[in-house]
């Protein structure tokens, strides 16, 4: 981008129109002749920076599939985790505190009905664990 005005670049006069001497010596271009001028522009950034936000905000339906999938496996761990604490007598708060992440994250939908459903029992199985931890 460039940028025109006080601070700016400006447009000189090509090379062909400087006057040349012989000896080598800095010699200043010829500034009889008229520079070209450029009117004020608003700036167009702004659209194109609200177009570029809305593309962001566009999900690939495949990453949000394996984001959904990753989020399910996270759960899974988890109780898995809290089942092995349980089994062996050390209940740790830490793993109490990872379920209810995991509870949290498993809120948002997949946009495939199938994998939704998988997801809402894998929640089901963890608000009952969080629950049983609550009466413990």
């Amino acid at each position: 981008m460039r940028i025109y005005g006080p601070n700016g670049t400006t447009l000189g006069t090509p090379a062909s129109q400087a006057r040349r001497t012989s000896s080598g010596t800095f010699v200043l271009p010829d500034t009889s002749s008229a520079q070209e001028t450029r009117a004020a522009a608003a700036p167009k950034a702004a659209a194109n920076i609200d177009a570029l936000l809305a593309l962001q905000g566009i999900e690939d339906p495949v990453e949000r599939r394996k984001r959904s999938v990753a989020r399910g496996k996270t759960a899974l761990d988890v109780l898995d985790d809290l089942k092995m604490g349980l089994l062996s007598g050390n209940l740790d708060a830490s793993t109490v505190m990872r379920l209810r992440d995991a509870a949290a994250n498993l809120k948002s939908s997949s946009g495939d009905p199938g994998l939704d459903s998988v997801l809402s029992e894998i929640e089901l199985r963890v608000e009952v664990e969080l629950a049983k931890a609550g009466q413990a």
